[in-house]
């Protein structure tokens, strides 16, 4: 039988205005924002990484290396329209089938867990497909891992509507998570600093 299939979904084409310069080239350990999410995704068995990006990032796609670039011609105003250009790469380039799975997380996650990508990927059941989502504390996090029957469902989203909309008409298992990583992205630069602290506190 063949093997089921993951794809990471990275949309890194926001425009960090209130950061005021590109969050995902800051620094963060020895590499960038973008950099330490990357390797998580890499290190936790993904089988394709996709990352959706502006064409006038001209900086990002060097940090960018073991993973699929996309550029859409118009640069994607939203989230959801950066996971529709990702998906229409993934249909186009893999041939993915309904036992299949989509993963989500903002791309300004640095500290992303590989062990919870993992554990999440694990969960899916292709036999009884539902979105996938970690907790901690009682809250929500990320990565969300969409089967890949929902693909498109996206589209059918109204204007208004994000790919979270998702979560309240179709299946969720939520699944209880140790790690508060799941949680931690960078909106500002009080965020980037607060974080950032946090994770040399960890590391010493």
């Amino acid at each position: 039988m063949k093997a089921v299939r993951s794809f990471a979904i990275v949309p890194a084409a926001g425009r960090s205005r209130r950061m005021g310069q590109d969050k995902l080239l800051l620094p963060w350990g020895d590499a960038t924002v973008i950099e330490s999410l990357l390797a998580s995704w890499q290190s936790s068995g993904v089988d394709e990484i996709i990352v959706v990006m502006r064409q006038d990032q001209t900086e990002l796609p060097s940090r960018c290396r073991d993973a699929t670039i996309v550029t859409p011609e118009i640069a994607p105003p939203e989230m959801k329209d950066s996971v529709l250009a990702a998906l229409k790469d993934i249909r186009e380039r893999f041939s993915p089938d309904e036992r299949d799975a989509w993963l989500l997380a903002p791309a300004d996650m640095p500290q992303l867990d590989s062990d919870v990508i993992k554990r999440v990927i694990a969960a899916h059941d292709p036999a009884s497909p539902a979105i996938i989502v970690p907790t901690s504390d009682g809250k929500r996090g990320h990565p969300v891992l969409f089967p890949w029957t929902l693909a498109s469902s996206v589209a059918l989203l109204t204007d208004n509507e994000g790919v979270n909309a998702l979560l309240d008409r179709f299946p969720v298992r939520e699944l209880e998570c140790i790690s508060s990583d799941i949680h931690g992205d960078l909106d500002t630069p009080e965020d980037y600093e607060q974080l950032r602290g946090e994770a040399d506190r960890s590391n010493t």
